[in-house]
């Protein structure tokens, strides 16, 4: 296989494991955020203590994260074909792929959330600040530079799980791999592929990690 072979099958790879990562990783946030913020509010001393809720949530928050991602997708096959009627392609893959890091982030967001100083919520509430705008105005602004770099670490565990879904047809770089690089023994595609997956993960995480340094400047 030569490199006219190659980039061909390439560009398409690259775009569904783009459209994977991206949608799983916008999905990721809207749920994986609030909930986070439900670990940390519900806490006992959190703004609005309910221990019971919160042993609940973090019991399927951790069951959510022992599960081994390959493990995990096909557990959902099911709620997979439920939620977008097939269990094949990239669009079937976004669902394993953002309820398998939806935990992982709001553990993250957990974590960032409780670096925030507990003096910056005591003056919020002696000012009178409601829940609500504690959370929105104090705690998630003072916590941004650490949610961020949360982001990032989801987002680039993202991109190994969407390599790893090629392995079950739900296309990508992953699937490029296995069905040429390894099924057909083409060892030149197989590091290029690999090469490509190591320059997006190195990419997102330079990026993200530049982000995070300029708010927490601020």
């Amino acid at each position: 296989m030569t490199w006219d072979d190659i980039l061909p099958l390439l560009w398409p790879a690259t775009v569904e494991t783009a459209v994977m990562v991206g949608w799983s990783t916008l999905l990721t946030a809207l749920l994986g955020l609030p909930l986070g913020v439900a670990l940390v509010v519900f806490d006992r001393g959190g703004l609005r203590p309910l221990p019971a809720l919160k042993s609940a949530l973090g019991f399927v928050v951790n069951v959510g994260r022992s599960l081994p991602f390959i493990v995990l997708m096909i557990a959902i096959i099911p709620f997979t074909r439920l939620v977008v009627g097939t269990t094949i392609g990239t669009a079937a893959f976004v669902v394993p792929l953002t309820v398998g890091a939806v935990p992982f982030f709001a553990r993250l967001v957990e974590t960032a959330l409780r670096e925030v100083g507990a003096d910056v919520v005591q003056a919020a509430q002696a000012m009178g600040a409601s829940r609500t705008a504690i959370v929105v105005k104090v705690l998630l602004p003072e916590a941004l530079p650490g949610l961020v770099a949360g982001l990032t670490v989801t987002v680039v565990a993202l991109v190994g799980y969407s390599a790893m879904a090629g392995t079950l047809g739900g296309g990508g770089l992953g699937d490029l791999a296995v069905r040429y690089g390894y099924q057909r023994f083409e060892t030149l595609l197989m590091i290029v592929t690999v090469v490509l997956l190591l320059v997006i993960v190195q990419v997102l995480q330079s990026f993200g990690d530049r982000v995070a340094r300029r708010l927490s400047h601020k």
